[in-house]
């Protein structure tokens, strides 16, 4: 690797967390390297950044857009870890600062760490052990139970599931996968049996949790869940706490009706009196599963070599925002970018389109160069996957995350030079294909224009109903006086059909939050095929800003950083 270019001093970099030395000696070979670790934030902003070119952190060090100004040498952060909620993105992507992290470094410790959980469950390792050492010799007292013959089944099939996935059968295990967010084609490539969540819960002997923690995963593994789960059922939670109910899971133990728990995440960190902590059949470690040596080895080189790539002015592969996309093609692709998100989330939340077959349509008179349809791409992608996958989504990683889950999106383009506004289209699914599209208001904001080929015309707001029904008489009114009758106001609303009495969309604008049994009773109403809430970002609201060439990154008629952010950066 050659040295970073700044002229002719080496590059300086601020390591504010400790880091194992492999990455510190990367670093050394090639930047002048201070080593910062345990530094107050008043010393790092006064005394270490303002010559900074590159800061290190881990998770102790809260990157603040106050320390980021006191940085105006600074060209990137590197987060040696998955999660970058320590960092502020915003103002680190407005001053042209790219960030990156290390997404897969834990990937095998965490699945490792699973089955120590449940090793020393199913064999009974602790009680052992300390009956032993108060010199008590009880091997009849503490027969276990083989993996062999048992099913696996795992809630949540990303990088961890599948790692996972892969020891199970291993120990002679069955695997079932559920994730609503992998293709059963590619959770059957990965050796497992795709599975609906209750199927899963009834028939698996081992729940394992890789979910990320979003408001529609927290307390999945909850009262109802619980009791579908086999009598005698192991339940493993390395992923996140909140997935699953702690008072509902103590009570399904102590009454019998699962055999163990292993958790290494609580709701609460550290979780105090827990009263899962007094139970004998659970085994319980402080959110250890990431923790081994070879794991924060493998943080420290990586996160070291992307910072030296950064340095370089290189792509990528973790770069978590930041694009590199020349004038041309920021005011290009750029404006639809939002567009392009808009039409994921609503194809994933609001269609619940298949991720099969998946095609990115753009329909202009000015047609993206290829970076610019990498951008659209991208944030097309990052609307589907949002909130469904653990740790940040941009444009910059989706595409990767996509591929690790088999989800391939292909893209072409037709040029209409009548055609006023770009439109940006969303297709999927094999035989019965569904579809969204999107384009731009006059104002720059994004808008939806086609549902599964019924045409629209809706800016979205914040909460979005959509439903999928057969146009009968009252129905509006029908749905109208539910939501009425809950204290409920609509915004805005467009309805369109395809026939009389034929199929029908309807997309609804709402003020105010819809509850689950609300939303229950609407799917309930006779001619009613589907009714869905989307809930739309704040930053798809808004006009889309086109920054002029020169702006912060980069200079007259160059290649700008941007805040959108293209797949360039992640190869």
């Amino acid at each position: 690797m050659t040295a970073p270019s700044t002229g002719s001093r080496k590059p300086r970099v601020v390591v504010a967390d400790p880091l194992p030395r492999d990455g510190l000696a990367l670093l050394h070979a090639h930047c002048e390297v201070v080593d910062a670790a345990g530094a107050s934030p008043d010393i790092l902003r006064r005394e270490l950044l303002p010559t900074a070119d590159a800061l290190i952190v881990r998770s102790r060090v809260k990157v603040t857009a106050d320390l980021i100004a006191a940085a105006p040498r600074l060209r990137v952060i590197g987060r040696a870890g998955v999660g970058v909620d320590n960092i502020d993105l915003d103002a680190a992507t407005e001053r042209g600062i790219v960030v990156v992290n290390v997404a897969d470094g834990n990937t095998v410790a965490v699945a490792e760490h699973v089955f120590a959980l449940l090793l020393a469950l199913v064999r009974r390792l602790l009680p052992a052990s300390a009956s032993l050492r108060e010199g008590r010799w009880e091997r009849s007292r503490w027969v276990g139970e083989e993996l062999r013959g048992k099913v696996m089944g795992l809630v949540g099939f990303g990088r961890i599931g599948q790692e996972v996935a892969q020891r199970a059968r291993a120990f002679g295990m069955a695997v079932l996968a559920y994730d609503p967010y992998v293709p059963d084609a590619r959770i059957r490539e990965l050796g497992a049996e795709p599975a609906a969540l209750d199927d899963l819960l009834a028939r698996a002997d081992v729940v394992s949790v890789h979910t990320p923690l979003t408001p529609a995963t927290r307390n999945l593994i909850g009262e109802a869940a619980l009791a579908r789960m086999r009598p005698g059922a192991y339940l493993i939670n390395t992923a996140r706490g909140g997935i699953v109910d702690e008072q509902a899971l103590y009570r399904a133990l102590t009454e019998g009706r699962l055999a163990g728990a292993g958790l290494d995440v609580f709701a609460t960190e550290p979780p105090g009196e827990s009263p899962l902590l007094a139970l004998p059949n659970v085994v319980a470690t402080p959110h250890l599963g990431g923790s081994t040596r070879e794991a924060q080895a493998y943080n420290a080189r990586a996160v070291a070599e992307q910072v030296l790539r950064a340095l370089q002015g290189q792509p990528v592969r973790g770069a978590v925002n930041l694009p590199h996309l020349s004038d041309r093609d920021w005011h290009a692709a750029g404006p639809l970018a939002p567009v392009a998100e808009l039409i994921g989330l609503v194809y994933r939340e609001g269609l619940g389109g298949p991720l099969e077959d998946l095609e990115l349509r753009v329909a202009a008179r000015d047609l993206p160069s290829e970076r610019g349809f990498q951008l659209l791409a991208g944030a097309a992608l990052k609307g589907l996957l949002s909130g469904v996958v653990d740790g940040p989504v941009n444009t910059v990683n989706a595409p990767v995350l996509a591929a690790r889950r088999g989800i391939a999106l292909r893209w072409r383009s037709e040029r209409h030079p009548d055609l006023p506004v770009p439109v940006v289209e969303l297709a999927g699914g094999r035989g019965a294909r569904r579809a969204v599209a999107g384009s731009l208001t006059p104002d720059g904001l994004p808008r939806l224009v086609h549902l599964d080929g019924l045409p629209l015309d809706m800016v979205p707001a914040p909460r979005l109903l959509l439903t999928r029904h057969h146009d009968r008489p009252g129905m509006i009114g029908k749905v109208g006086s539910l939501l009425g009758a809950r204290e409920i106001n609509i915004a805005a609303m467009q309805v369109a059909r395809r026939q009389v009495r034929g199929e029908a969309i309807m997309v609804l604008a709402l003020d105010d939050p819809v509850p689950a049994a609300l939303l229950a009773e609407i799917r309930r109403l006779p001619g009613m095929e589907e009714a869905r809430l989307v809930q739309v970002p704040a930053a798809l609201l808004e006009p889309a800003r086109i920054p002029g060439a020169g702006d912060a990154g980069g200079e007259a008629g160059g290649p700008v950083h941007r805040p959108g952010e293209a797949r360039e950066r992640a190869s």
